[in-house]
């Protein structure tokens, strides 16, 4: 699947932040993007979507649930194909959620510090794209 035509949740819990992404998104030619502020409006989408999203992008630290945690509860039900995980945890702890999520089968692209690095995220999404 060309990248342009990802579907990707995007779920960050501080709204500048989240219009951020979504501008950085689009200037990279990604469109079809829904925005959530918390796991719940995460949920609310992707239980409403008549098919996977091919991209959960979502921070870890959301009020309510970790992000790993609405990672495998989207990867459990089929509601999605990929994931990545934005953070400003340290490295280590970076790596510790990567080794979780693989431990548990997560589709888990990787860990990417905040702010976002487009190309690191391209990168990401090309090595999930043989299964997109």
């Amino acid at each position: 699947m060309h990248k342009h035509n990802l579907r990707i949740l995007l779920v960050e819990d501080h709204p500048f932040q989240l219009i951020a992404l979504q501008i950085l998104l689009n200037n990279h030619g990604l469109y079809l993007l829904t925005p959530a502020l918390n796991a719940s409006e995460a949920i609310v989408a992707l239980e409403r979507s008549a098919e996977p999203y091919d991209l959960l992008l979502c921070d870890q630290r959301l009020p309510g649930m970790e992000g790993i945690d609405l990672i495998e509860f989207a990867s459990q039900r089929g509601l999605i194909r990929d994931a990545v995980l934005l953070s400003g945890l340290a490295p280590s702890r970076l790596l510790d959620l990567q080794s979780r999520a693989q431990d548990k089968g997560l589709p888990l692209l990787g860990c990417l510090n905040k702010p976002l690095n487009t190309l690191e995220l391209f990168r990401l999404i090309s090595s999930g794209s043989d299964h997109m």
